[in-house]
Parts: C-alpha cells; sequence; structure tokens
C-alpha cells in the first residue's frame, strides 16, 4: 500500500523512527481497528489514532454528547451538545485526517450485536465505561480470534492491557482471558459510576493515549505488548506499576472444561 505525497509529509515523524518507517506505516494505513466508546477514553484515543494515520476506525457508541462531557471528553465542544457522539466524531477525525476512513455505529455493543461488528475489524480497542460491555467485548474478541486493548479509569486511577487469548505463550500455555484477570464482574451498585464517584479529566487523556500507543505497538509490532501485563497508574502519586498475571484453567473461555475451544485449538 503506497502512501501519497501528503501521507509521506504527514507521517514524516513516524517514517524516520526505525521502528516504525515505511513498512510501519503502511501496517497502519491497511489496519482496521474498532473503538468501543467515544467517551473520555475513547475521545483521546481517536484523535490519536487518526492522526497515526491507522487507515480504518469504527466508532460504536449510542450516546450523545452532553455539558458534563466536556471536562474530559476532548473531541467535543460546547457547540456539539445534543449531538450524537458519534456523527461529532465523524466530523472531528475527517478534518483531522481526511486519509482515514471513520465507520460510525451509533448503537451500544452487547453480546449479540459484537460478533457481526467485530467480524470487519482487525484489532478492537475498548474504553467503556461499565463492566456489561467490558465483558461482552472481551468474550466476542476471544470468539472471533481479535487482539483488544481494553483499558478503565477510576477517580485517580487507570488500568489498561493486552488480551491475545487465543493464542499461546512461547511455552504452550494459553494467553490469559479477561475472565482470568476478573473472574466476575462487580455486584450492581458495588462500584460507584463515574457520575456518582468523579473523576480526573486529564487523566482520561493520560489513559487514553496510552491505550492508542499500545494499538500502534499491536499494528505495527514494536516494544514489549501488555499482553500478561496489567498497567496501573495512580494519579494522586504520578506512580506507575505493572502486575503480570496469567492464564487461569478455570477459566470459561479458554480453560480446561471450556464448552468451546477457542480458536487457537481449532
Amino acid at each position: 500500500m503506497i502512501l501519497s505525497d501528503d501521507e509521506i509529509e504527514r507521517y514524516a515523524r513516524h517514517l524516520v523512527l526505525l521502528e516504525i518507517g515505511g513498512p510501519g506505516q503502511q501496517k497502519l494505513k491497511r489496519a482496521r481497528v474498532l473503538v468501543v466508546g467515544a467517551g473520555g477514553l475513547g475521545a483521546p484515543l481517536l484523535l490519536y489514532l487518526a492522526a497515526a494515520g491507522v487507515g480504518t476506525l469504527g466508532i460504536v457508541d449510542d450516546d450523545v454528547v452532553s455539558l458534563s462531557n466536556l471536562q474530559r471528553q476532548v473531541l467535543f465542544d460546547t457547540a456539539d451538545l445534543g449531538r450524537g457522539k458519534v456523527e461529532v466524531a465523524l466530523d472531528r477525525l475527517r478534518r483531522l485526517n481526511p486519509h482515514v476512513a471513520v465507520e460510525t455505529h451509533p448503537a451500544r455493543l452487547t453480546a449479540e450485536t459484537a460478533p457481526d461488528l467485530l467480524a470487519r475489524y482487525d484489532l478492537v480497542a475498548d474504553g467503556s465505561d461499565n463492566f456489561a460491555t467490558r465483558y461482552a467485548v472481551a468474550d466476542a474478541c476471544f470468539h472471533a480470534g481479535k487482539p483488544l486493548v481494553t483499558g478503565a479509569v477510576g477517580t485517580f486511577d487507570a488500568t489498561l492491557t493486552t488480551l491475545r487469548p487465543f493464542e499461546v505463550d512461547q511455552d504452550g500455555t494459553p494467553n490469559p482471558t479477561y475472565r482470568c484477570l476478573f473472574p466476575e464482574a462487580p455486584l450492581p451498585g458495588t462500584v460507584p459510576t463515574c457520575a456518582e464517584a468523579g473523576v480526573l479529566g486529564a487523566l482520561t487523556g493520560i489513559a487514553g493515549a496510552m491505550m492508542a500507543l499500545e494499538v500502534l505497538r499491536e499494528i505495527v509490532g514494536f516494544g514489549e505488548g501488555l499482553v500478561g501485563r496489567l498497567l496501573l497508574l495512580d494519579a494522586l502519586t504520578l506512580r506507575f506499576e505493572t502486575l503480570r498475571y496469567g492464564w487461569d484453567p478455570d477459566n470459561p473461555l479458554n480453560g480446561r472444561l471450556a464448552a468451546e475451544p477457542g480458536p487457537a485449538d481449532r
């Protein structure tokens, strides 16, 4: 896939990086990434993926822009109040980079709708704000054999990891699933929502940009990815930590008693 003269100038700072260069930028241009959620995490994530030249971006979100979003969702402004988030995102990203195709899905992703959506994309980035969607996305990515970069934010903390549970590690052990890391969702009402507990606006920008970095690393193939590693950020102390986690043989997706084998076993 050839880069135009405009693209060569636009991505010049990527092209001089040995870890990316022309071949890496062409990989980005060919890539199709589905972003779940155009909120606090999704907004900076989408901006950086579009700026980087990811060829096709799909956006799933059924929400409209509200005034309380503007403290952290930098894709939108005051004039966008009441408009659908995917509609605004389409306009913004086209203006940022006309070389990027944007596909909008103004709906909530569910376990029922996920398979058809995922079939159109190479990789998924989940910045949703609820556990039901996170589990639906993670399970669907496992069954579809799609890499998943998933992030979450609390009041002053953020987490990020990458999932490729349809593959095995160098020892032949399956890579961990989302359910190996978080076996069950918290009971309803036990974890306060963003509206109830609040969230530091700049923190979502940091976490969303880190998600974009991880997506770019997955596409191009440079650096050490976050498969089997959970990155934690504490904004109060500005401390980063990385915790390793592994495959749980009792998990319901690729565990020993799983009802259905994953793609790596077929």
